[in-house]
């Protein structure tokens, strides 16, 4: 049942992706450049969004281009070039976007368990002797670590902010080696021995479960985090209120009806992270994201040798001003 409502998923984009070259063939507009952020390698991010962007295509009457990178840097380099025009992006990410790019949240995810976010993980091997968060904390200069980059929200920014910086350690700069990569690339380091102890989250993880059961078998989680919000999708603010409005439409729609359209679009959105759909959302949605980034800076502000403490204050004003700054950008719900 599962395959078949792949190929439907699969032939419906074919059916819409025709449908929206035609359509914007005649309206001459550019595309509109999807960012992807990369939860697997690129080639697997692209092709598990491919279905749905066809579709939203086809809805929004424009043609819709794919960006999928292999790094959250990378992606987050070209929307500072100003090649992304709506992307789906979480946390920081999704908060420099807003605050500093110009573009606005119109839609936040939803997954098949109903929380309202999803949490940080730290995952070790099951056998001895690197399988003990006591030990870890105790010893972090004997491990190998294996982690996100520094824009990843459960790849770097909680563990830090929960874990690593109140036990006085510092994850760039504590541990025996370091790989950083995509969730399902720390894991498999640990797994495959390459790294005694990975950052990753409850969402990835079952994803990898189910993709690499016989290495998921070798791993135990260490350390759990609070909730994180969910991911977002922004888009460019230069867009008319009315096709950000379409396009926020389709996504709170998408995956809802019966029948077996319903049914291919809720493969499509399994596929994503074991997505149950979207929701409408703004700015607002991002304003725990911004708390947790300034919540890192001061720690680290704090943990940071300074000349006087003068300097010190000073930077924890600029913080304090800057993070205000934000709650008041989030704040603007203007269509």
């Amino acid at each position: 049942m599962l395959v078949s409502l792949r190929r439907l998923a699969l032939l419906l984009a074919c059916i819409a992706a025709p449908l929206a070259v035609s359509a914007q063939g005649t309206a001459r507009e550019p595309p509109v450049r999807f960012g992807i952020l990369p939860l697997g390698g690129a080639f697997e991010s692209r092709s598990d969004w491919d279905p749905l962007l066809a579709e939203l295509s086809r809805a929004i009457d424009r043609q819709v281009s794919v960006l999928s990178v292999n790094s959250y840097e990378a992606l987050e380099q070209a929307i500072q070039r100003d090649e992304v025009d709506m992307a789906f992006l979480s946390g920081k990410m999704a908060l420099d976007a807003v605050t500093q790019r110009r573009m606005k949240v119109v839609a936040q995810v939803v997954r098949h368990d109903g929380l309202p976010g999803y949490r940080a993980l730290l995952l070790s091997r099951k056998a001895p002797p690197f399988n003990s968060l006591k030990d870890l904390l105790a010893r972090p200069e004997r491990w190998r670590l294996a982690r996100g980059e520094r824009q990843s929200v459960s790849g770097f920014i909680v563990p830090q902010l929960q874990l690593f910086l109140p036990n006085h350690i510092a994850m760039e700069t504590r541990f025996l080696s370091e790989i950083v990569g995509t969730h399902q690339t720390t894991a498999l380091a640990v797994a495959n021995s390459e790294a005694d102890v990975a950052t990753n989250n409850t969402a990835d993880f079952e994803r990898f479960r189910l993709r690499f059961p016989a290495e998921a078998e070798r791993l135990q989680v260490l350390w759990e985090s609070e909730l994180i919000a969910h991911a977002q999708i922004v888009v460019r603010r230069e867009y008319p209120p009315e096709l950000r409005k379409r396009v926020q439409t389709f996504l709170t729609a998408y995956g809802r009806a019966k029948g077996p359209r319903g049914d291919a679009e809720r493969v499509v959105l399994k596929s994503l992270h074991d997505l149950a759909g979207f929701v409408a959302a703004d700015n607002s949605s991002l304003q725990p994201a911004a708390r947790l980034a300034y919540q890192l800076a001061r720690q680290n502000a704090m943990t940071a040798q300074w000349v006087n403490d003068a300097a010190r204050e000073a930077r924890l004003q600029r913080i304090d001003s800057g993070y205000a700054e934000q709650v008041g950008v989030l704040k603007d719900v203007s269509p």
